[in-house]
Parts: structure tokens; sequence; C-alpha cells
């Protein structure tokens, strides 16, 4: 009898992929000021998962900037959806998902504003 597992399924060891929070910064432009955030939470972005054969799969981040998304093991990229300009840094990302593990990430993105 074969087994069969689909994308973001894994055998017997638990689901495997990425999860965390993606952040912004600078927060705004200028000079930070005194108590004011350096970073900010991504909210409601989305991402692509890439790796060598394409679009893996894809995710939006909530209003935390927090994300979950369930992949087999492998070695990702992850970045901006339908990225248009070329003004600041928003991955790729790389990352590598272990079988039956969420791997867990901090990335901070660059706003590209000063």
């Amino acid at each position: 009898m074969a087994v069969y597992t689909s994308a973001g399924q894994t055998p017997a060891g638990g689901e495997s992929g990425i999860e965390g929070v993606i952040t912004v910064s600078p927060a705004n432009a200028g000079p930070v000021r005194e108590g004011a955030p350096r970073s900010v939470p991504f909210a409601n972005v989305t991402f692509v998962v890439t790796n060598n054969q394409g679009e893996v799969a894809s995710f939006t981040t909530d209003e935390q900037g927090r994300f979950r998304s369930p992949v087999p093991p492998g070695h990702y990229k992850v970045s901006l959806k339908g990225r248009k300009s070329s003004i600041g840094r928003f991955g790729p990302f790389d990352v590598d998902v272990i079988s039956g593990k969420m791997t867990n990430v901090q990335w901070e993105c660059d706003s590209g504003i000063r």
C-alpha cells in the first residue's frame, strides 16, 4: 500500500513549515523620536515561499506581523509578493525547514524610507 502526502503534510512526525514575525523599519521617515518604535509589525502583507521549482506557498501576515505557513521539508526563499518598487528590502529571506518541525523566524524588512 502506498502512502501519499500533499504539500503541507508530513508523515507521522508532525507538521513542518515556517512561522514567525515580520517587522519593517524604519517605522517613520526622519530621525527616530525618543519613545517611538524603530520597527513596527509588517501587518496584512502577502509573501511567497519559493524553492528551485517555483512558488510552493504564500501567506499573509496578521495585525502583529505574525504568520504560519505549512510547507514540506526543504530550503526556501521568502519574499514580498508582487513587489513593484526597487525601494526597500523585503526579502528574499532564506530558510531551511526540517521534517516534523515548524521553523521559527524573525525577519526585519527595510522600508527604504529615511
